[in-house]
């Protein structure tokens, strides 16, 4: 809606033409090289690591330990003295296999798989947030370039008018006082002129700071924002896909198995040890040892001075906690969704509006300047009705960013506003290729990211 009256008629937005940069190639852009996004999915990739290192207690821990001993001794009797060198070497390889941990094990598994879908939901939560504020500060470009242009046209419009009342004062047509409500009119469309340059440079500084590189002739989108048609698939569409609400949902999981992992602790523990050893004693001719063991050790905890019980109480509250949080996040939810639909609406209603506005200054601007030529107005009412048409364009093009701006803005409560449902034309990153390239793996301590690059 943004490539409305303010550009066709006017012409004064950007043209969209082969070296015009649109607003899907800006959010592909942001996509991939945003540096917070970067940073999340990086900071995702770190949390896919605690499934291995819950699911490395099914497995058994294997120490081998090695010493080498050299010492001297003396033995003195009645009759004679004897010193003697003496070397010892041994190797005792441990295994230790645990068998039960009181449900510890499971738990932090379950506990660590909910919390990588958590960080999966505040990815996309960040991602949301990274892609509306670039649609956003693309458009913020497109309209003060449309505002500044705008501008430069009225201050060229009303350069020519008091050009006009000057000669006319010259011949006595019109007063002096003509010509000086022309030449305030100039001066306020040079102050306005000034307020538009500097508006677009700082939306020109934080497009820079949202997609790392300056705005390549930013176009008008073409096309409106597919957005839900009732207010009822926005509710049921909100409460299923908003990635705030998912990841709250997630965290409450993550902390109820929390529950477990601790009560765990006042549990028995039992494991498997197997031990292998050998040695050698040179102090004596043909001294070898060799010790194979195994033993199942069971551990009971008796008391605990109360600490775990209290840790236990407090992952108790902390579950609560979150699952408060998971209903906050509904509702907050909902609100935003409601805002964004209703400003939305609302946006839609004002420009439609302004389009009548700006078609009627058009034919009272007309009017005026016809009655002008006959005196039956004066250099006042032209100067009126030129401002008049003047901030009808002006307040179109805004209602055009506000509702173009507005829609992503619904689309981000609806949990839409990512590179796959905006169908964006990029690699769609992969959360699961990390998850399932580590989760099962014994050995390695090799990752696929260069981050030194």
């Amino acid at each position: 809606m943004l490539a409305g009256i303010a550009a066709v008629v006017v012409g004064l937005a950007a043209p969209l033409g082969a070296s015009a940069e649109t607003l899907e190639e800006v959010l592909a852009s942001a996509y991939a090289t945003n540096p917070t996004l970067l940073a999340r999915r990086a900071q995702l990739r770190a949390s896919d690591e605690a499934v291995p290192q819950a699911l490395s207690n099914w497995r058994p821990k294997v120490t081998f330990t090695g010493e080498v001993a050299r010492g001297r001794y003396e033995s003195n009797t009645a009759t004679q003295g004897r010193e003697q060198g003496r070397t010892s070497e041994t190797g005792t390889l441990l295994v230790t296999q645990p068998l039960y941990r009181g449900g510890r094990t499971v738990a932090e598994t379950r506990k660590a798989e909910a919390s990588v879908l958590a960080n999966r939901a505040d990815l996309h939560v960040n991602e949301q947030t990274v892609l509306l504020s670039a649609a956003s500060s693309y458009l913020d470009v497109v309209r003060d370039e449309a505002v500044l242009n705008l501008n430069v046209n009225n201050e060229q419009v009303l350069r020519r008018q008091l050009e006009a009342a000057q000669e006319r004062f010259r011949v006595g047509e019109i007063t002096r006082t003509d010509v000086s409500q022309a030449e305030a009119r100039l001066a306020g469309a040079i102050a306005d002129r000034a307020a538009a340059e500097g508006a677009l440079q700082n939306s020109r500084a934080k497009f820079i700071t949202v997609v790392g590189r300056p705005a390549e002739k930013p176009a008008a989108p073409k096309q409106a924002v597919a957005v839900p048609g009732s207010f009822d698939e926005v509710k049921s569409t909100t409460l299923a896909k908003n990635p705030s609400v998912i990841y709250s949902d997630w965290t409450a999981e993550a902390a109820k198995h929390d529950i477990d992992l601790k009560f765990g602790e006042l549990l028995p523990e039992v494991s498997l040890v197997g031990e292998a050893s050998r040695g050698h004693n040179t102090s004596q001719q043909g001294n070898e040892t060799e010790t194979l063991e195994a033993a199942l050790k069971l551990s009971v905890p008796i008391y605990e001075a109360g600490d775990v019980y209290s840790q236990v109480r407090e992952t108790k509250h902390t579950y609560g906690r979150r699952k408060i949080e998971a209903d906050k996040a509904r509702r907050d939810a909902l609100e935003s969704a409601t805002k964004a639909w209703e400003d939305l609406a609302s946006n839609r209603s004002k420009i439609r509006s302004l389009e009548a506005q700006l078609r009627a200054s058009e034919l009272a601007l007309a009017g005026v300047e016809e009655e002008a030529k006959v005196g039956s107005r004066t250099v006042l009412d032209v100067l009126n009705a030129e401002q008049e048409l003047f901030t009808a364009r002006v307040n179109l093009v805004r209602a055009q960013r506000d509702e173009t701006v507005s829609a992503y803005t619904l689309k981000s409560a609806l949990g839409e506003m990512t590179a796959d449902g905006l169908a964006l034309s990029v690699e769609v990153y992969d959360p699961t290729k990390n998850y399932n390239d580590v989760r099962g793996r014994w050995i390695g301590t090799g990752i696929d990211q260069k981050y030194d690059e």
